[in-house]
């Protein structure tokens, strides 16, 4: 029998219309351009606005962007995964209400929750679905409203998160393109550097929870920064050792854009020059689940037929790893 890989063959996107710059930021805390872009390497970020308007929100446009983009009928999805840190509710699948949305009605859903990793599993929870041969279409969609859980009083964390959405469809393919390999990891000892505290099941909602601002996001910004490149920097070195891949062999880095310095330090690891590494951290800042779909859509006309691609992530919890992947598409704007 053919050996089966899953392969990305569509992408899309979607970003709020709403930017916020560095220099908005500095009439809402202690801060200034010059001091975030150094330090980050964002410009501005997409935050969405409007009453009611979640996750699903963007996750709906951005899998519909895909749909158009590809014409193909949302009824032949049969698996629909949307990958966040901030799903619209407890108890309800955000995914089931994305998939009723786009047509997705044949398709059964689910969420995958790993904070800033969460697409980067996704990756793999879908090729494993495509490579049992049962299934020909899963659609993975990364999504985060990150704006509903910052404290925009809070310099620390309030300069580097954005709202986006980014889906991409995994089919089979008989070529070998597709994912090859993968090293994922976690440790629970980040749980304390990283969190929201309040609002799970440990700590319920309450008026004492709110008003001591417990419903935002804490971060340990030092030991999450240390932590990210040493690991995010080690899973991307392994993985190309593992697979005997050169650093002539790669053709690009997709990282997860949570900051400059650490995607530099991860290039650096690689011996990557600077044109291999895909960026796009200044527009949209982190934007946790979405960073890497949307990395794949800014780049899409760039990507060739059997590119390698290695994609890394780090994220609370802590969570993180590396995917070794080949690209299975040229560019085609009339398609």
């Amino acid at each position: 029998m053919q050996k089966i890989t899953a392969a990305i063959t569509a992408v899309g996107k979607y970003l709020p219309d709403y930017v916020l710059t560095n220099k908005e930021l500095e009439t809402m805390v202690d801060t200034n351009d010059e001091w975030i872009v150094t330090r980050t390497g964002i410009k501005e970020r997409r935050i969405l606005k409007g009453e009611g308007k979640g996750t699903s929100y963007m996750a709906i446009r951005a899998a519909k962007d895909l749909i158009k983009k590809s014409n193909i009928n949302p009824k032949d999805i049969e698996l629909v995964i949307v990958a966040t840190a901030t799903p619209d509710m407890q108890a309800a699948s955000t995914s089931a209400f994305v998939a009723s949305q786009i047509g997705a009605t044949e398709a059964f859903s689910f969420d995958q929750i790993a904070a800033c990793s969460s697409f980067l599993f996704g990756m793999s929870t879908a090729a494993r679905y495509i490579e049992s041969g049962k299934y020909k279409k899963v659609l993975l969609i990364g999504a985060d409203k990150n704006s509903s859980m910052i404290d925009y009083t809070d310099r620390a964390t309030c300069i580097i998160f954005g709202d986006g959405a980014g889906a991409v469809l995994f089919e089979p393919n008989h070529e070998n393109l597709g994912l090859q390999d993968e090293l994922l990891k976690s440790d629970g000892v980040g749980r304390e550097f990283l969190h929201v505290k309040a609002g799970g099941s440990i700590l319920p909602a309450s008026i004492e929870t709110v008003t001591n601002k417990l419903h935002y996001v804490y971060q340990d910004g030092k030991t999450v920064f240390k932590y990210a490149v040493s690991n995010m920097a080690d899973v991307s070195d392994k993985i190309l050792k593992r697979n005997k891949l050169e650093k002539k062999d790669v053709n690009w880095l997709a990282a997860h854009q949570a900051n400059k310095r650490i995607i530099d330090a991860t290039a650096r690891r690689m011996d990557l020059s600077e044109d291999k590494v895909m960026l796009n951290i200044q527009k949209y800042g982190n934007t946790t689940s979405a960073t890497l779909p949307l990395l794949l859509n800014d780049y899409e006309e760039q990507l060739k037929k059997g590119d390698n691609i290695i994609f890394a992530a780090f994220g609370g919890g802590f969570t993180w790893g590396a995917i070794y992947f080949k690209w299975a598409y040229n560019y085609n704007k009339n398609k």
